[in-house]
């Protein structure tokens, strides 16, 4: 069976900056400094604003952040396999 091979609009540079605007407000929105954020993190003031600012981070140091905001979890549910119904009857026995 082939792969289904998705499209999609947006380009990786958007969803890079989408997920530095996403940690930014979750920070700001948790009431966290960007120095208390660094030291709940591990990851450096410095590069915490530049990510906030262009996107750039290692992914150790993202997760790290992510880990911070309690959104961990959520980024392990895109590794897990869904398994798509094959027909219009496997869809409507598990409706």
């Amino acid at each position: 069976m082939s792969e289904l091979i998705m499209l999609s609009l947006l380009s990786p540079f958007e969803l890079q900056l989408e997920l530095s605007h996403f940690v930014k407000a979750t920070r700001q929105a948790k009431g966290y400094s960007v120095r208390s954020f660094s030291e709940k993190t591990g990851v450096p003031n410095s590069t915490i604003r530049k990510f906030e600012n262009t996107g750039e981070v290692s992914l150790r140091q993202f997760l790290m952040m992510y880990a911070a905001l309690g959104k961990l979890s959520d980024l392990q549910k895109l590794t897990q396999k869904i398994d798509m119904p094959k027909s219009i009857d496997e869809v409507i026995k598990n409706a």
